[in-house]
Order: C-alpha cells, then sequence, then structure tokens
C-alpha cells in the first residue's frame, strides 16, 4: 500500500476541520491553487502531490490539509476512484 493510499482516509478526517493548515504563508491558498492547476487539476497520487509540495513549500501534510479545507468549502470535490479535484482558479470550468 503507498503512502498516498494511507493518505486518503486522512483527507476525510481533516474535512471536518475546515481551517486552512497552520503553518503556512498568507498566500498558500492562492500557491496551493496555482500548484495543483499545474498538474492538471486532479490529486491522484505522489506524482501529483509532490510537485504541489515542491511548489508551494508545504509539507505532504499540509498539502493534504489544505485538500481538506478544499473539500470541506466546497472548493474542491472528491471522484469515484478516491481522487481529488480542485475547482477554483486555473480549475475552474
Amino acid at each position: 500500500m503507498t503512502r498516498f493510499a494511507l493518505s486518503l482516509p486522512v483527507i476525510g478526517l481533516l474535512a471536518a476541520c475546515a481551517m486552512p493548515p497552520s503553518g503556512v504563508p498568507a498566500d498558500a491558498v492562492t500557491a496551493y491553487d496555482d500548484a495543483v492547476a499545474s498538474v492538471g487539476c486532479v490529486m491522484r497520487s505522489d506524482k501529483d502531490y509532490l510537485p504541489v509540495e515542491l511548489q508551494t513549500g508545504m509539507t505532504r501534510d499540509q498539502v493534504l490539509e489544505m485538500t481538506a479545507f478544499k473539500l470541506a468549502n466546497g472548493q474542491a470535490g472528491k471522484l469515484e476512484d478516491g481522487s481529488v479535484k480542485l475547482m477554483t482558479g486555473a480549475c475552474a470550468a
């Protein structure tokens, strides 16, 4: 089982918090949106999460928390395969 597969339940748990991750810069939401757009707007696996981490300077946990925040606020949605699609910024369609 990959680390990503273990992370999916965490996203669901964190979504209940609906708080942006602590310890990230004020522009983290915009940086996250831009980084997710650069990987095609869908977060499926490590190959999607790692570039978002590198582009934003956030840790994996912070990226997962930001994803949960977006899910909780209706700015992202879960797809049938369990991946997450961002629906804001450049990903709004």
